[in-house]
């Protein structure tokens, strides 16, 4: 039986959504329910039974950023798309790809346009016993996942960051963890998230990192985002794994490293494997 995170990685039905695409790239998902919204604008989207699409006429970065940002703040105001962040997300399906437009990053999930995030496994080792592992509540205040357990550091890719930048401050704000000790982080493994969600799509690639932390020292949250912190030992970490009190992508984050370190058995994961590949869909 897999984990309920292996499974919610991947819950995604295919027939219950159509492809957003933007040119002749196929950037998103929409789901059904969620088209007959975007129907009340057909200047700025061609719909038919197989997909929709952005009009041709917005055919620049500017021009495409300015058709979605009035769509995407019509729909915010109407409470179909939740949690506002006023962060920049930009539409590419690699990451080192060149933007096709920039939408909220709260808009994310409802085209179910690709992210990226970093999560972090604070991880500290003792000489003599077991080692543990840094992990965080999120604020019961978070538009997703309030109240979850998380890793020490994650946090999303905004447009224009850097994955070292993005370390950096991701480190400082949820943690407090100092640039000297954030550059320390080595990577892992990458994960791929397909989940449907309440509020649409999550499509998302996790980059994994696993971050050395003194035994002395202990992360206090700079900007509000995190409850509380707690040193962990490796097996109860594994059991709110097992028992879902962790969010989706903290859970991938945290069992890649537990594999990888040869802390758990590869038994206890079947299926995790395939999520460090991007999903095939037809």
């Amino acid at each position: 039986m897999s984990l309920p995170c292996i499974v919610a990685a991947r819950r995604f039905d295919r027939a219950l959504h159509l492809p957003f695409v933007i040119g002749d790239e196929r950037v998103g998902w929409i789901r059904a329910n969620g088209v007959p919204l975007l129907a009340r604008w057909p200047d700025v989207f061609d719909i038919d039974a197989q997909r929709v699409v952005l009009a041709p006429q917005f055919d620049t970065v500017d021009l495409r950023s300015a058709a979605l940002g009035s769509v995407i703040g019509a729909l915010a105001a109407e409470g179909r798309i939740p949690g506002w962040r006023d962060e920049t997300y930009a539409i590419r399906n690699a990451f080192d790809a060149p933007p096709l437009a920039y939408i909220e990053r709260a808009a994310s999930r409802f085209f179910g346009t690709m992210t990226y995030a970093v999560h972090l496994n604070g991880v500290v080792e003792y000489v003599g016993r077991a080692p543990q592992l840094w992990i965080a509540r999120r604020s019961e205040t978070k538009a997703t996942d309030p109240g979850m357990l998380d890793n020490v550091v994650a946090g999303g890719i905004g447009w224009g960051f850097s994955l070292a930048g993005t370390i950096v401050k991701e480190c400082w704000e949820e943690a407090g963890i100092p640039e000297e000790i954030a550059a320390r982080a080595v990577a892992g493994r990458t994960a791929h998230v397909l989940q449907s969600l309440p509020e649409g799509t999550q499509a998302e690639q996790i980059f994994i990192y696993d971050l050395a932390l003194p035994e002395d020292f202990a992360p206090r949250n700079q900007d509000g985002e995190v409850g509380e912190h707690r040193l962990a030992r490796i097996e109860d970490v594994a059991q709110a794994i097992e028992e879902g009190a962790m969010t989706v992508d903290a859970s991938l984050a945290t069992l890649d490293c537990l594999l990888r370190r040869r802390w758990i058995d590869e038994d206890a994961c079947a299926g995790i494997d395939a999520l460090f590949e991007p999903p095939v869909l037809d």
